[in-house]
């Protein structure tokens, strides 16, 4: 604890070389802050249980550290999310009937009138296409703050300085003397080994790209094979998803490349916790109507219980005493309802005796049209001139 004490902020690479103005800089400092201040808590803490301090392994640990933290603390933004992602899918066939009624039509009026409809749409359900990337949105400033305290550790030792709050002067040289294995820096990128001819360093972040490209791959292949119910998988977000499961291993591929070892074991170590977290949502909490749905009510059958309308999981026998109460509810609400007299035509009407529906120029069966007889067979005699 003494080095978190003794830690005071410590100019930017930036202004110690000439001074300069980092608007990007200035806006991250009190997210760098933070980062700092969590990675140093979990380097004493592992120190403290017997780690050398300036080993790899100690920072790497305190890298994940600072990834269960982050995790952690946005998950209610993820359970906003997973409320917000199933809206969405609960009102595509309402949205695809509001992009069919002004399909082909692009005059501003139309495009207007299309933007409020889906606006009070969605106004109307709670929810938006952006409530959906909260998790992402706000984690991105902490990757890029990850980033720029790890870039900075390298000019920082360099030039005897620390970080911006807890990373003292001798916890980034810590920090920038310490290697993965003893032979990958923390702030090493692949074009860093490349050009060095550190091999080992090389096949290393090459391995952890390629798990960080499958773990990711992985994530969003069990939402779209298991937990999208058939309607959400005729809309225009499920291609969109489609998609994206083959275009993000690309951004993956150029972040492995370019980003320094520490930020690639966070983004790796952040896709298992994703991974896993969606693995539980879906088997505990998954899309009703979704494949993984009937799996789970399968196991809960296995086990005598199965899910009432309210959602909760109940003891099989009061799950079909409610299914009964339902059916009788259902029954008795249809026996009282009034019954829709189908129209009778004249013809059938005429055969029954009845007075026929339907119809405006019909008249009762004993009613005689003027001029017949009582018999209604043989005409009215003419009047004797």
């Amino acid at each position: 604890m003494d080095l978190l004490a003794s830690a005071t902020p410590s100019p930017s690479p930036t202004a110690a070389a000439g001074g300069g103005f980092d608007l990007f800089a200035i806006i991250l400092w009190p997210l760098k802050w933070v980062v700092e201040l969590i990675l140093v808590a979990w380097h004493w803490l592992f120190t403290a249980i017997g780690l050398p301090p300036a080993d790899g392994i100690t920072w790497v640990l305190a890298i994940v550290g600072l990834v269960v933290v982050v995790r952690a603390a946005l998950i209610p933004l993820f359970v906003k999310q997973i409320k917000s992602q199933r809206k969405m899918m609960e009102i595509a066939p309402e949205l695809r009937k509001i992009q069919d009624k002004y399909r082909g039509k692009k005059d501003q009026l139309s495009r207007e009138a299309m933007s409020r409809e889906t606006m009070a749409l969605y106004k109307k359900h709670g929810t938006s296409p952006v409530s959906g990337c909260l998790p992402l949105l706000v984690q991105m400033p902490v990757f890029f703050s990850l980033y720029s305290v790890l870039s900075g550790v390298k000019v920082n030792a360099e030039l005897g300085l620390g970080g911006v709050g807890a990373l003292s002067p001798e916890l980034t040289k810590q920090f920038y003397d310490a290697s993965l294995f003893g032979v990958a820096s923390l702030h090493e990128t692949l074009i860093d080994a490349w050009n060095t001819g550190n091999t080992p360093a090389v096949m290393i972040l090459v391995v952890l790209v390629v798990l960080m490209i499958a773990s990711q791959f992985f994530t969003q292949l069990q939402i779209i094979s298991k937990n999208l119910s058939p309607e959400a998988k005729t809309g225009q977000a499920y291609q969109m998803q489609r998609i994206m499961l083959w275009v993000l291993p690309f951004a993956f591929v150029f972040s492995g490349v370019f980003f320094p070892l520490g930020v690639v074991l966070y983004w790796f170590t952040s896709n298992i916790w994703t991974m896993v977290q969606q693995f539980i949502v879906i088997r505990e909490m998954p899309t009703p109507g979704s494949e993984a749905a009937k799996q789970r009510e399968e196991r809960l059958a296995r086990k005598g219980k199965a899910i009432d309308s309210s959602g909760k999981v109940v003891p099989m026998d009061k799950y079909l005493a409610e299914q009964q109460r339902l059916l009788e509810q259902a029954e008795k609400a249809k026996a009282q309802a009034p019954k829709r007299e189908q129209p009778m035509s004249k013809q059938r009407a005429k055969k029954q005796g009845q007075r026929p529906t339907g119809g405006t120029n019909s008249r009762p069966q004993n009613q005689r049209p003027p001029g017949s007889s009582a018999e209604g067979s043989s005409p009215t005699p003419e009047p004797n001139n």
